[in-house]
């Protein structure tokens, strides 16, 4: 069963695939005194928190939408570009400190994946 957010192109290389790394990179990690294990968990991690910061940007921007003329940027022409920077910027902030607990749950599920291609 696929997500309905895997839908969409920025989300489905960090939602659909897990992230992991090449046999032939674990053995050059492995070789170097690097856990491949924790390299593909940080991948992991990292791909989570990208995800719940997408999310995250696509309800902010829902939110100032409504907000109109008003706010730090007034009604200017370039009022939407610096809404939209500002919204990603607030996002990624989000899903850094912890979010909404969306990533918390991608990353386990990242994890079990992983887990189940190691698995014969």
């Amino acid at each position: 069963m696929q997500s309905a957010f895997a839908s969409t192109p920025m989300l489905k290389s960090s939602f659909v695939s897990t992230p992991s790394i090449s046999p032939k990179a674990s053995f050059e990690l492995s070789k170097a005194g690097v856990d491949p294990k924790a390299v593909a968990q940080a991948k992991a991690k990292a791909a989570s928190q990208d995800f719940e910061a997408v999310f995250l940007n696509s309800m902010v921007n829902q939110m100032f939408t409504a907000i109109g003329g008003e706010g730090p940027f007034g009604d200017k022409g370039g009022t939407g570009i610096w809404r939209s920077m500002m919204a990603d910027e607030y996002s990624k902030s989000f899903a850094k400190a912890g979010g909404i607990g969306i990533a918390g749950q991608v990353y386990q599920t990242l994890l079990a994946q992983q887990e189940a291609r190691v698995s014969p």
